[in-house]
């Protein structure tokens, strides 16, 4: 290479890594992320420091886990002076470009009223809007309002030229097949209004037993997805013409739930056809109490569209077959916009990621969605690497990966492949040597926090929960809640039977509690240099 390598990092919302075709679903069809795969190094152990979506997507972009970045829960927008990826990038001559869905900051949802009710109860200074943080952020009038569902309704609103270091985004808000930003704008332009006809209320297709599941009435090239692959397709016809290299982030909101793909994806899936997961009927009786509570309330989704809860077969196999479609029509864009890479003739100068902000349960152990859990399904998401022209091969240490790494990895691997100088109080570790052909080993340990500011039955908030992964387990502690969760990947890889407690494992659970804290206890906050001896 004659010069530093764009950077192109494609993040799905929500998605599991073995809903791909190289994640070993055969079912689902993804080509283009096949391919991509096939070239680059696929990272089969990579694990979210949160499986929630602004805390993940803040350790995506910072290198640091959400206890030191501070973006700890939904609903805490990232710290608008935090040093990020892109601010380093850009500093060292970067244009640092963004498409799709940020959630960096809120997007103006409010909590479900029995939320709002329960942390009065147990943590009322969280929604006492007279009391003062501990760490106050601030910034010009309005800094934490940029991703504003309601405040994008009314005029196209362009966001700041120094956005946590991007210095252009397009912008989406919120998920679906009607999300707001500036793709409400894009759509309007073309003679079509998500907020008339998006939804389950515009639908002529929707599946009775959750209303998250539905055939959108957006036609598919005006799709959210079909968005985010025009704008970054200009891009990438712009970044031919420029000197400088390029990092641009394209960001898929889907596909997470709803469950809505367009017309002739919406069928491309027989509901029938689709498998249910091992352990989709598993005994649950060591289970923690939260998780007994929603099996024994099998096929009821909660009010609150977000939280996990327990499906039927019928009603996971509907999902899943609406989930494939909206999985292919991304697959369709990410190939759309790599062939644009080709096109240009930037692929032998630009390093590709594929990766997702967390999973989703999806069936496993009977349960759907996230939160409140970290079995594998949630926590575990897909990761691709192809570095500059890479091909199958040597040259590229094209090949899979068994070591485990985290979300926060990524920063301090891509300011190492690119020359960007790291900043303060990084806590990823680089993978570079790994995809340059060296040693598969990385961590002999993993942490993963989840902290949530109401509970649900079973499980009253506010909730802590850290669990640490090894090649031995994974043991979680819910702190406050008296749960211990603990598994023994040798024997049971699939998470179906909880032996916390029990005597013939006290010393793997001895093992991973000692993991536990030495995670814990590595991951202060070093964000900050001292300046002198006292």
């Amino acid at each position: 290479m004659t010069r530093r390598p764009n950077v192109l990092v494609i993040v799905a919302d929500q998605l599991r890594a073995d809903h791909l075709g190289f994640g070993g679903n055969t079912v689902v069809k993804t080509q283009n992320l096949d391919a991509l795969a096939d070239r680059g190094m696929v990272f089969e152990n990579a694990t979210v420091a949160n499986p929630t979506c602004m805390p993940n997507r803040a350790s995506l972009v910072t290198g640091r886990w959400p206890s030191a970045h501070g973006t700890r829960c939904n609903g805490i927008p990232l710290d608008p002076a935090s040093r990020t990826l892109m601010r380093s990038l850009a500093d060292t001559g970067y244009r640092t470009l963004a498409v799709g869905k940020l959630h960096h900051q809120n997007m103006g949802w409010e909590f479900e009223p029995e939320q709002q009710a329960e942390i009065r109860a147990t943590a009322p200074l969280l929604l006492n809007t007279t009391a003062e943080d501990a760490r106050p952020r601030s910034g010009p009038a309005g800094w934490d309002h940029w991703e504003d569902r309601a405040r994008h309704e009314q005029a196209f609103v362009p966001l700041p030229t120094d956005y946590y270091g991007y210095s252009h985004v397009d912008l989406i808000v919120g998920h679906g097949d009607h999300p707001g930003g500036h793709y409400l704008h894009w759509a309007r332009e073309r003679g079509l209004d998500p907020d008339a006809v998006g939804g389950p209320d515009g639908s002529e297709a929707v599946y009775p037993g959750w209303d998250q599941v539905y055939r959108t009435a957006i036609p598919a090239d005006l799709h959210p997805s079909a968005y985010i692959g025009e704008k970054a397709v200009e891009h990438l016809k712009d970044a031919a013409g420029h000197d400088a290299p390029f990092f641009l982030f394209v960001s898929f909101p889907d596909p997470h739930h709803p469950f809505s793909p367009p017309a002739g994806y919406d069928t491309l899936y027989d509901p029938d056809s689709i498998p249910l997961p091992l352990g989709f009927d598993q005994d649950h009786s060591r289970s923690p109490r939260h998780i007994r509570h929603m099996v024994s309330r099998r096929g009821e989704p909660g009010t609150d569209p977000t939280m996990t809860w327990a499906a039927t077969a019928e009603q996971y196999r509907h999902a899943a077959a609406a989930q494939y479609g909206l999985i292919t029509l991304m697959d369709e864009q990410i190939g759309r916009i790599l062939a644009e890479l080709d096109a240009q003739g930037l692929s032998e100068d630009t390093i590709v990621v594929f990766t997702a902000d967390h999973g989703d349960l999806f069936g496993d152990h009977g349960l759907m969605l996230k939160h409140f859990c970290h079995y594998r399904a949630v926590t575990n998401v897909p990761l691709v690497v192809a570095l500059p022209g890479a091909s199958a091969g040597p040259r590229s240490a094209a090949g899979r990966s068994r070591s485990l790494v985290a979300s926060p990895d990524l920063v301090p691997t891509l300011m190492e492949l690119t020359g960007a100088g790291q900043f303060r109080g990084i806590q990823g570790i680089s993978f570079a040597s790994i995809l340059h052909g060296g040693e598969d080993v990385h961590r002999p340990a993993l942490l993963i926090e989840e902290d949530q500011p109401f509970g649900l039955p079973g499980l009253p908030g506010p909730v802590r929960m850290r669990t640490v992964v090894t090649a031995e387990g994974r043991l979680t502690r819910y702190f406050g809640a008296g749960e211990v969760e603990l598994y023994d990947h040798a024997l049971d890889p699939w998470e179906l039977h909880n032996v916390a407690g029990q005597p013939e494992y006290a010393a793997l659970e001895r093992r991973l509690t000692e993991a536990l804290v030495t995670q814990m206890a590595s991951l202060a906050d070093e964000g900050t240099a001292p300046t002198a001896a006292a």
